[in-house]
């Protein structure tokens, strides 16, 4: 199989540069939808403006934070099945 070095859209920092501004933008457009959006919520915490983003963030956050404390606890020795050269 032979390797091309064939640039991808990617590649190019403009690229990038549209897909972040486009990626924001509409990070934006939902947030702002928050303003207009009636919501019949339980909690009085549910009202304040941008609750959902901030909660899911914090959340993302979180699940990042336990998992690399976890990976402690479960993580095996690198030659836990055995090295390459048992085979």
């Amino acid at each position: 199989l032979k390797m091309v070095d064939k640039q991808r859209w990617l590649d190019k920092p403009n690229n990038v540069k549209k897909v972040l501004l486009l990626l924001y933008t509409i990070c934006a457009l939902l947030l702002s939808a928050d303003l207009i959006y009636h919501r019949h919520t339980l909690l009085s915490v549910e009202n304040l403006f941008g609750f959902y983003g901030i909660y899911g963030f914090v959340a993302c956050v979180l699940l990042v934070l336990i998992a690399k404390e976890m990976r402690k606890i479960v993580a095996r020795p690198e030659n836990y099945y055995g090295d390459k050269n048992d085979r």
